[in-house]
């Protein structure tokens, strides 16, 4: 989800491994869609490699999207990069 208009909400402090050994730090966007606000996780690499999520929330405003991304634990993080690496071209 490459939006121009998307608003950085939170970048995450924990560090997500995958099984080949690496390292990604989670970062949750949004951006206003109609009358709604969605969100979604993006997931850098030391290299610079980037791996994004399809929306992960659909949320009535952009406080909600806060809310939701504020709550996120680490768990869910390592299960959306799961899902974003299943999304990549093989």
């Amino acid at each position: 989800m490459g939006k121009r208009d998307a608003i950085l909400i939170q970048e995450f402090a924990t560090r997500v491994m995958t099984e080949d050994g690496r390292v990604y730090r989670a970062r949750a966007y949004a951006r206003q869609r109609g009358q709604d606000w969605i969100g979604w996780l993006v997931f850098v690499c030391d290299d610079g490699n980037q791996i994004t999520t399809d929306r992960e929330t659909t949320q009535p405003d952009r406080r909600a999207v806060e809310y939701w991304a504020s709550g996120l634990e680490p768990i869910y993080l390592d299960g959306a990069l799961t899902r974003a690496r299943e999304l990549l071209p093989r």
